[in-house]
């Protein structure tokens, strides 16, 4: 009898372990003429983004990831939007660690999920700032954290904490509109500010390196979303040019602005992707 409890009991969980979270909410670069002071900035972590339903962990792309047990004890069952994250400069290494098929609570030992936002709190994000603390103080968890949210009145100060973040090592800074309530999809109440922009593409071919790159990867045939093709032959380690990216993975890459014909300008290689983009959700 008690098996067949235990199994009705798993039919019932499995259900809300199986399918992820709803569509997340996407931001939208900075422009100039921002009111600055509507907003509440923190810092741009690179992190693997997740989102935590109560019971598990999901990337933004739909995929579970599999933690271990500690590392999650002691959360709330309200979910949560954050990042995974060890620290600046340590993206390759969390990244390795979400894909890992194992949960050796060991290798997790430095990770934290940075919360930064909750997606079922119906209240704008000034009030969910407010629960997002009350939360991770509850949960006294060496891996839940939240990331610091300050207020800034003026482009002058943000430009210069966008400075200080970038000379710590840091990626940028991320804006959320104080009165705004949390909405699927991309949404200018959510911005990011970085000194170059950044998006997404999938290798479609490697092409032969020259001269001191004789016998590795010169450079990357990509394809954008939205069917563009361009090479990026730069941002690349010796080991990666030994070992390019598989053909059909998805890589970021950094540009500044675009070309008379639409494509990025100085595209540099950045990180590969764990999955492929999802598409944005309807608004």
């Amino acid at each position: 009898m008690r098996l067949i409890l235990t199994a009705l009991l798993c039919l019932l969980i499995w259900p809300v372990l199986s399918a992820p979270p709803t569509d997340p909410m996407l931001a939208t670069p900075y422009r100039d003429g921002v009111p600055v002071g509507a907003f509440l900035v923190s810092e741009k972590l690179d992190g693997v983004r997740a989102r935590w339903d109560g019971r598990a962990l999901w990337t933004r792309g739909g995929a579970r990831i599999v933690a271990p047990a500690t590392f999650t004890r002691g959360w709330s069952a309200e979910p949560m939007d954050g990042e995974l994250w060890i620290a600046r400069g340590r993206f390759d290494d969390i990244s390795a660690l979400v894909r890992r098929v194992g949960t050796d609570a060991q290798a997790w030992r430095d990770v934290r999920f940075m919360v930064f936002d909750l997606p079922t709190h119906p209240g704008p994000f000034a009030e969910r700032v407010v629960r997002m603390r009350s939360l991770v103080s509850t949960a006294r968890s060496a891996h839940l954290a939240m990331i610091p949210q300050q207020r800034l009145d003026t482009r002058a100060e943000l430009d210069a904490e966008l400075a200080r973040v970038v000379a710590g090592g840091g990626e940028g800074l991320m804006l959320h509109r104080r009165d705004a309530r949390y909405r699927a999809g991309r949404s200018e109440d959510l911005l990011k500010y970085k000194p170059h922009e950044d998006a997404e593409a999938q290798v479609v071919a490697h092409l032969p390196g020259k001269g001191k790159y004789a016998g590795m990867m010169g450079a990357l045939q990509v394809r954008t979303p939205d069917g563009r093709h361009f090479r990026i032959g730069t941002g690349f380690t010796d080991a990666q040019r030994a070992r390019p990216p598989p053909v059909g993975a998805w890589l970021t890459y950094r540009y500044n602005g675009l070309t008379s014909t639409g494509l990025p300008r100085f595209a540099r290689f950045m990180r590969m992707r764990d999955d492929m983009p999802p598409a944005d959700p309807k608004r």
